[in-house]
């Protein structure tokens, strides 16, 4: 009976592989989309940065366009609504990402990576973390990256000439996520990206509640004291009350929520909507902050 039992352990060993490589499960593909002024080729420190902390994992940078150059002018003109398509299409050809992956979207690349959790379903996205995203938009253009001083004033001149002018719609990107709560009615006919991918629309999409809220986790990182985003309570999905630009929201009072238009309500019943503040101006988190409460929390699978 002993040998009998040895043989059959044998026998189950050799058909399911040792148990060392049983426990050994391929860490999840993350997928990282920079912000305004910054490129694909900025995102290398968050990468090591995950490398180093999750062993084996795949990170797939978004490059929009051939090279660096278009990539970081594809931040301030291009069609927003192209550039999540290009994305999607991205996301199904890559052979890595097929079983799904986590997603971390800094600034503007925040509510674009979540524009795909709502309309590519697959590869589906598993968790979505956002730094400083301007979830609903934003009403002000305070603050300038770095270098972009030119490209900045641009983008002023054409958001004074009229943010939702067709044309200014179709080629600035920043006018696309412009809500303007003192012209709300024309905001909500206007805009082609942040009215539409919240479902403000007079016409719903139902199927945007349902693909956000298949997310195992939403992170919204807001930092304390940002003052490129305006106002910053936009980074936890909350806003102006229509009509004035003073009194904030509070997102459980908002019909976003109440409605539950894109799937946040959902989210939050299930205790998967997580909200965060960290000490600092836009995008500042230390790499320590990064790897205790997002990569050892939310990646580690």
């Amino acid at each position: 009976k002993m040998e009998v039992l040895i043989l059959f352990s044998i026998l189950l060993n050799s058909i399911n592989g040792s148990p060392v490589e049983d426990t050994k499960a391929t860490p999840v593909p993350v997928v990282l989309w920079h912000g305004m002024g910054d490129s694909a080729a900025g995102m290398t420190g968050i990468e090591s940065i995950l490398k180093e902390n999750i062993e084996g994992v795949y990170v797939h940078r978004i490059m929009i366009g051939g090279n660096i150059v278009i990539d970081t002018e594809s931040g301030f003109f291009r069609d927003t609504n192209r550039q999540i398509s290009e994305v999607c299409e991205m996301m199904a050809n890559d052979p890595e990402l097929q079983d799904g992956y986590n997603a971390i979207g800094f600034s503007q690349g925040g509510q674009f990576l979540r524009a795909v959790a709502q309309r590519c379903p697959n590869p589906p996205m598993k968790n979505l973390v956002t730094f400083g995203a301007q979830h609903q938009g934003v009403f002000g253009f305070p603050n300038c990256p770095g270098e972009m001083v030119f490209f900045c004033d641009i983008v002023r001149d054409l958001l004074n000439y009229g943010a939702y002018v067709e044309f200014v719609q179709d080629i600035l990107v920043q006018a696309q996520y412009w809500h303007d709560p003192l012209h709300f009615d024309t905001y909500v006919e206007k805009s082609k990206f942040i009215a539409e991918i919240n479902n403000e629309k007079t016409e719903k999409n139902a199927s945007y509640a349902i693909n956000l809220a298949k997310l195992e986790n939403f992170v919204l990182v807001k930092h304390s004291e940002d003052s490129m985003v305006e106002p910053r309570e936009s980074e936890h999905f909350e806003f102006y009350v229509p009509g004035q630009a003073d009194v904030i929201l509070p997102l459980r009072e908002s019909p976003i929520y109440v409605e539950d238009r894109i799937g946040l309500k959902a989210l939050d019943e299930a205790g998967k909507l997580h909200f965060m503040e960290v000490e600092g101006d836009h995008l500042q988190f230390s790499r320590q902050w990064l790897i205790d409460n997002i990569i050892e929390v939310f990646f580690k699978n």
